[in-house]
C-alpha cells in the first residue's frame, strides 16, 4: 500500500469513527436527556454518509492492494464498533 492511500484511508477512518462517537455520546444523550431530536437527525445523517463513503473507500483500497477477506472484514468490523477505528489504527 502506498503511503498516500494508507494515509487517506487512515484519516478518513478516524473521521468516520469520530462521527460515530459524536452520534452515540453527544447526539443520543441530547435526544433522550435534552429532548433535542435535531441533533440525532443531523449527526446521524452526516455519520451515515461518512460510513457509506468509508465502506466505498475500503472497497477501493481492498481491490487496489489485494487485501485478504480477513483484512476487509476487520476494517468493516472496526467501523461499526465505537472507538474501533482508533483501536484498529493502533494495532496496525
Amino acid at each position: 500500500m502506498t503511503k498516500k492511500s494508507k494515509f487517506s484511508l487512515r484519516h478518513f477512518g478516524w473521521i468516520e469513527g469520530a462521527s460515530l462517537v459524536v452520534l452515540l455520546f453527544v447526539a443520543m444523550p441530547l435526544r433522550y436527556l435534552g429532548d433535542i431530536d435535531i441533533a440525532v437527525r443531523v449527526v446521524g445523517m452526516v455519520h451515515g454518509l461518512l460510513f457509506m463513503a468509508f465502506l466505498g473507500w475500503v472497497a477501493v483500497a481492498a481491490r487496489r492492494h489485494r487485501w485478504s477477506v480477513e483484512k476487509i472484514a476487520g476494517a468493516v468490523m472496526a467501523s461499526v464498533i465505537p472507538f474501533g477505528p482508533f483501536v484498529a489504527d493502533l494495532a496496525e
